[in-house]
């Protein structure tokens, strides 16, 4: 983390305080108000020992430490969240090559197969590692306790994969039943990425983070597309139960790729309309409306098994580039608002030495009412490049009510784009519940709770809190 060095001298005996490896110079007799470290003499009344306190200066600083220390772990973070998407993105392919090689008797797909079932344990490798990594930073992370469990349950799933295919390999398992494990092992992998959406206390980063979670999701529906309908035409047979499946995979992406467009920055936005080919998407729509419109017990052309196949891993693949694009931009916004941070702190370092010589004006009366443009408008502090930014001939009281302001404007600001991500949690929860007591799909769960809220005119998040009310209500009468 970029530290205060306090107090370093160099060999003419000069004191500086460094910020980032930038020399601040501390005028010679000046003890940084303690910063320093060094002894001073006991004070013979209250106005000298007020030197010797900390005073809001100081606060201010670690508060500014604080918010680098945490910027640095969102950039570590997010690291890691693009290896998990590479992971994803391999097991994505090998879950629909799994499909097409059990859906047509072993016939297709077979050398496509053992060549991804490497390729992701290359890449699954590398994410144990980065778990390992990952556990230096436990003492600190805040989210820690949700994060590492998650951690937990994705590396049980990695563990559990080998057995998987040796089940499949053995013709123990359905092209259905393969999909679910799948689907399964990614979900926990993807619930380690929520979990970083979840985490930041910066509202710009945040969007983005909720902007990249809503992506990823919703390339996953888009490879369960791949799976399910890969399966279905090497079976050569349509079936009602995948046509449901499908409809529910192509509105779960619209609604998470709607999440996205709302979020991210206008650049990926246009990147992502642009990487959707007009020719691919066009055969893609294409062989949906024969999966979706085939009567089911109907015959369907085995061939276009791989037709299928090719389409969605075109446009999945296209996907995966705009899902890197958008962690690179993460960590280029982290580094900036670092590099921010560390001016900032540079600043109230020089204002801190300023204020030991005595050399600036007095603060402001706390209790006075404030003077007439004082005020910092709250476009202004909400703004990613406004930043505190405090000069030293400020007030210590104008640079507090400043950042105050301003964590005000980004607690709303949270507060709004956070919603997004605890509207998923409550719908996801809530179709839990009706899978377990009405023992239902999760596309029929999804389904009425739609249709639910369509009946009544709500929003399907309201719904979900009724039910899960309605639950909680019946949990405490049986106690």
């Amino acid at each position: 983390m970029p530290n205060v060095v306090a107090g370093t001298v160099d060999a003419q005996s000069q004191r500086v305080l460094r910020v980032r490896g930038v020399a601040y110079p501390v005028a010679d007799g000046t003890r940084a108000c303690g910063l320093l470290g060094r002894s001073q003499p006991v004070p013979r009344n209250l106005s000298s020992l007020r030197h010797l306190m900390k005073t809001s200066l100081h606060f201010l600083i670690e508060a500014k430490r604080c918010e680098m220390a945490d910027l640095q772990r969102l950039m570590r973070t997010s690291s890691l969240v693009d290896r998990i998407a590479g992971l994803v993105h391999v097991l994505q392919r090998e879950r629909g090559l799994t499909n097409l090689h059990l859906a047509s008797g072993g016939s297709r797909g077979r050398e496509a197969l053992a060549e991804q079932r490497r390729a992701a344990d290359h890449h699954a490798q590398a994410i144990r590692a980065a778990f390992d990594a990952l556990a230096d930073d436990a003492p600190t992370l805040p989210n820690g306790t949700r994060l590492f469990a998650r951690v937990a349950y994705a590396l049980q799933g990695l563990a559990a994969l080998e057995r998987l295919r040796q089940r499949i390999d053995n013709g123990e398992q359905t092209p259905t039943a393969a999909t679910a494990a799948y689907s399964r092992l990614i979900e926990g992998l993807l619930g380690v990425v929520f979990e970083a959406a979840d985490s930041a206390a910066d509202p710009t980063i945040s969007r983005h983070l909720v902007a990249s979670f809503n992506f990823s999701q919703g390339k996953e529906f888009a490879g369960q597309e791949r799976a399910v309908g890969v399966a279905a035409f090497a079976s050569g047979r349509a079936t009602s139960d995948v046509q449901q499946r499908l409809l529910y995979l192509i509105e779960s992406q619209d609604r998470c790729l709607s999440v996205f467009a709302e979020f991210s920055s206008e650049r990926l936005r246009t990147h992502w309309q642009q990487a959707q080919q007009h020719e691919v998407m066009a055969r893609l729509e294409r062989l949906r409306r024969v999966l979706l419109t085939t009567p089911p017990g109907q015959a369907l052309d085995p061939a276009d098994s791989q037709r299928w196949f090719d389409a969605c891993t075109q446009r999945l693949d296209a996907m995966r580039g705009i899902e890197a694009e958008l962690f690179t931009e993460l960590r280029v916004r982290c580094q900036d608002r670092l590099d921010a941070a560390a001016a900032e702190l540079g600043t109230l370092v020089q204002r801190l030495s300023a204020d030991c010589q005595g050399t600036n004006e007095p603060d402001e009366d706390f209790f006075a009412e404030e003077r007439s443009g004082t005020q910092v408008p709250a476009a202004e502090v909400a703004s990613t490049d406004a930043t505190l930014a405090p000069q030293v001939g400020r007030s210590v009281l104008e640079l507090v009510r400043t950042q105050t302001q301003r964590l005000q404007t980004m607690s709303a600001e949270l507060d709004a784009v956070r919603a997004s991500l605890n509207e998923r949690k409550l719908i996801e929860r809530a179709k839990g519940l009706l899978m377990a007591h009405r023992h239902l799909s999760e596309d029929e769960a999804h389904r009425m709770l739609r249709e639910t809220a369509m009946n009544q005119n709500k929003r399907m998040v309201d719904v979900a809190e009724a039910v899960l009310a309605m639950a909680n209500v019946l949990q405490a009468r049986s106690r």
